[in-house]
């Protein structure tokens, strides 16, 4: 068997600005998202459409009904479908019994059911998203972040080289040395949606829930179908970014930890690279 004489190269891999960017949004995000769960536990309902009401059909809701022990029962409907999700959904347990609550409190904010401070909290978050977006964008045009790093080559675009790229992440394969240092694929495509199109979308659908703005700008209920299904498109495209975020943390702990947290905060990347005699 050859021997692989393995070495360490460091590579400056984020600039400062994309730090820093990168550690706002991520404090920016948690707190929408818990707030954004506050604000949603004041009606547990989506619709589709221009209206939405208590006797109007719901594409899902989180609801509780009464067990035959006559304790509170935790529903979440999709559709025509229920389904049990006691201890979460529905009904959790607060100060030791189960409660009736959309989402429950660890995951809010705050943890107790207060609409107002739950929308000042939001609202608050959202503009620094906003303007932490814009820093962002500037620079990465600017400095051709963009064009240099997340763009995808044409090669990169083919059938065989997605295919490929995503069976490697499915096998848990990770590129080394050279391949390393680039994003590669799926990661490029990834990050455009979520900066080019989710985030876009979850900003717009915010925006056409406020009467304010639609009032200035009413074009954005009829470009997205109404404010409850505007409700919904919000509360999807968030989900999506949840999502995104959870596949990003297990792609840190499979890829390294240590070594991709390292370079978000301090921009050096460590590459171990082999040879073989």
């Amino acid at each position: 068997m050859a021997e692989v004489n393995v070495g360490v190269e460091r590579i400056y891999r984020h600039r400062l600005l994309i730090r820093i960017t990168h550690w706002v949004n991520v404090v920016a995000l948690c707190v929408m998202l818990m707030s954004g769960l506050q604000i949603f536990n004041a009606h547990p309902r989506l619709y589709w459409g221009q209206y939405g009401a208590n006797a109007d059909p719901a594409l899902m809701e989180l609801g509780a009904m009464e067990g035959p022990d006559g304790s509170p029962v935790g529903i979440t409907r999709v559709g025509r479908r229920d389904l049990r999700t006691t201890g979460f959904l529905g009904v959790s347990r607060e100060h030791g019994q189960l409660t009736p609550r959309g989402f429950p409190a660890w995951i809010t904010l705050p943890s107790y059911q207060d609409l107002a401070t739950g929308r000042r909290w939001h609202f608050f978050f959202a503009w620094l998203l906003v303007l932490n977006g814009l820093v962002y964008w500037i620079h990465t045009i600017a400095s051709r972040h963009l064009a240099r790093d997340l763009a995808p080559r044409p090669a990169e675009l083919t059938p065989r080289h997605l295919v490929q790229d995503i069976w490697d992440h499915i096998r848990l394969r990770h590129p080394t040395g050279e391949a390393a240092k680039p994003y590669n694929t799926l990661q490029k495509l990834t990050y455009l949606a979520v900066i080019a199109i989710l985030l876009p979308l979850m900003l717009l659908t915010g925006l056409t829930l406020s009467p304010g703005m639609d009032a200035g700008f009413p074009f954005l209920l009829d470009l997205f179908g109404g404010r409850q299904s505007a409700r919904t498109l919000h509360f999807v495209s968030a989900s999506l970014i949840v999502l995104f975020v959870a596949v990003h943390l297990l792609e840190v702990l499979i890829a390294g930890a240590w070594n991709e947290i390292r370079s978000m905060v301090t921009g050096w990347y460590v590459v171990r690279r082999g040879r073989t005699p």
